[in-house]
């Protein structure tokens, strides 16, 4: 059979809107993402307000407050969160058999997991922009045409840390072990990076800790974000988080296998 065009866009759409419709069937999914980020916004912000001034950087033009400055942050927060929890779905499809009967399509398998990728990026950001709309209540109020030029950037590091998910889940062979995974994976990421300190506090903390952030390509995205978010534009930031999502999507699409799963579990692959 010629594999054609329409094919393609036919299978992209499926992808998109199985991913759509698991995320408006699992409401509490939406919340909680939503938890993590408004608790640093509206409760850890104001804690912190007072101890840590925020001089003039870039791409603000001005003196900020905390809120401001941590926004960006938060909304990559919700992406890497959301990027790990969808890998986590990505290792149950693969022992529960869903993914092997996907990449029993004829279409090339890079394509598949690409769509994939595409899919869960494109939902994570319905909750960073509804994270975005909570936080005009506390003052966050970047320029309204920011909102559309963060959209790109945005997709881009979903993407990155769809990628790096969905790498790690390639070489998990049980669902059990995830889990802990993870959490020497987000955590790590998250806090040594400038999505909640500058990096400029952080070198006045510890030079190897500022040498670890530096190194961190989360904070890349994260500065990525924060610049498209006011009108700017980051080349170094943008060409880190280009180099990052394209290296992790292939190892990622040439590491995944569904028989792996059936391996660590010592089934019979399908």
């Amino acid at each position: 059979m010629k594999i054609s065009l329409t094919h393609y866009w036919y299978c992209f759409r499926g992808i998109l809107t199985r991913e759509y419709l698991r995320f408006i069937q699992q409401r509490t999914r939406f919340f909680s993402a939503l938890v993590r980020p408004l608790l640093w916004l509206v409760v850890f912000a104001a804690g912190f307000r007072a101890a840590l001034g925020i001089a003039i950087i870039e791409p603000y033009e001005t003196y900020i407050t905390y809120e401001v400055y941590i926004a960006p942050g938060l909304c990559c927060m919700i992406l890497l969160f959301n990027g790990m929890q969808s890998s986590l779905s990505m290792v149950y499809d693969r022992e529960m058999g869903s993914m092997r009967v996907l990449l029993m399509s004829p279409l090339p398998r890079w394509f598949l997991l690409v769509c994939k990728l595409i899919s869960i990026a494109l939902v994570s950001l319905l909750q960073v922009y509804a994270f975005l709309i909570i936080a005009l209540l506390v003052a966050v109020e970047p320029p309204l045409w920011g909102y559309l030029s963060v959209l790109p950037a945005l997709l881009l590091v979903a993407v990155m840390l769809g990628a790096i998910g969905l790498f790690i889940s390639s070489w998990i062979k049980q669902l059990e072990n995830f889990a802990g995974v993870m959490n020497f994976v987000i955590f790590p990421m998250f806090f040594l990076s400038s999505a909640l300190y500058p990096l400029w506090k952080m070198q006045e903390a510890s030079e190897w800790i500022y040498w670890i952030c530096i190194a961190n390509p989360f904070t890349y995205a994260v500065e990525l974000v924060r610049h498209a978010l006011y009108l700017k534009f980051d080349s170094v930031a943008f060409s880190v988080t280009l180099a990052t999502t394209l290296v992790f999507s292939v190892l990622a699409i040439t590491g995944f296998n569904p028989q792996r799963a059936a391996a660590g579990t010592g089934k019979k692959p399908n």
